[in-house]
């Protein structure tokens, strides 16, 4: 009977050896405080070359943002290349087709099984809205629609706003848009 409280109080000793208080508070030290840790006696350690810190790549903030201050940017922060409008086109199909369509008419598959229906990218207002109109809401969503940031990169939202761009001038364009060395080129095709 006397034995299972031997057993007991050895099981408390040998648990409370291993409980010290360091362990609860862990001696830390604080910035530019001298330390016999390191050689050079300094609590800080200096940068690994090459680092960049958190938050501080991102220093092109018209390329970042698509603002320039508060107002949206009206051309794109890079030139426009065919590898990048085939890339906006994938990326939009991936991504904002399902919702948009193909077409950017706003009457993509989703909507067709009866989510709300988003505004086509040929209207006036979208039409004339300036680019960076279409990252900004890609980065921060707008209405019912999320934000991208996180699942698209920076340089695909520009390379989709950019073949926004294309659908928008492909549904609304001219014969007359089109220059007439080009225009007699394409009739003597048909």
């Amino acid at each position: 009977m006397n034995q299972p409280r031997w057993i007991f109080l050895i099981y408390v000793i040998a648990v409370s050896v291993g409980c010290r208080r360091d362990m609860f508070i862990q001696p830390s030290l604080r910035p530019l405080e001298r330390t016999d840790a390191f050689r050079n006696t300094m609590a800080s350690r200096p940068m690994v070359p090459n680092t960049v810190a958190r938050d501080q790549l991102d220093d092109d903030t018209e390329f970042y943002t698509g603002k320039i201050g508060t107002n949206l940017v009206a051309t794109l922060p890079h030139p426009i290349t065919r590898q990048m409008l085939e890339r906006g086109q994938e990326r939009y199909n991936i991504y904002c087709a399902p919702c948009h369509s193909q077409t950017g008419d706003g009457n993509g598959m989703i909507v067709q099984r009866g989510f709300p229906r988003p505004p086509s990218y040929h209207i006036d207002r979208l039409r004339q809205a300036p680019i960076g109109h279409f990252y900004d809401v890609i980065t921060h969503g707008y209405g019912i629609m999320y934000p991208y940031a996180a699942r698209v990169e920076p340089e695909d939202r520009w390379a989709i706003a950019a073949y926004i761009r294309v659908l928008q001038t492909s549904q609304n364009a001219q014969v007359t848009d089109i220059p007439a060395a080009d225009r007699t080129q394409l009739e003597a095709k048909k």
